[in-house]
């Protein structure tokens, strides 16, 4: 299962790990985002510990959504070392989600 991130634990969570981290953005109001949703869970289970898989409601977390310039959900961030080092929008194929994180 992903992990929820908000604006208090955010930094901690990206910065605190050594493997990749996919971030998904959505909201319960988005269509696209229901569709990806059983997708990431999907590849936090496969993945495991080999990557960390989480989420930001965008509704109740703005101030990360306007940091990293979110514009159009769902937006997925990679992060490697607390960097972002890919960003896909819209719904992605799983084999494009897991490649980005190897």
């Amino acid at each position: 299962m992903a992990e929820n991130l908000n604006s208090t634990n955010f930094d901690a969570a990206i910065a605190g790990t050594d493997v990749p981290v996919l971030v998904d953005f959505w909201a319960t109001w988005c269509g696209p985002c229901k569709m990806l949703s059983p997708v990431i869970d999907q590849i936090a289970a496969e993945l495991g510990d080999k990557a960390k898989v989480c989420k930001v409601n965008i509704d109740e977390a703005m101030d990360l959504a306007a940091r990293f310039e979110v514009q159009n959900i769902p937006t997925l961030l990679v992060f490697k070392n607390g960097e972002v080092v890919k960003r896909m929008v819209g719904v992605r194929p799983k084999t494009e989600i897991v490649a980005a994180l190897q």
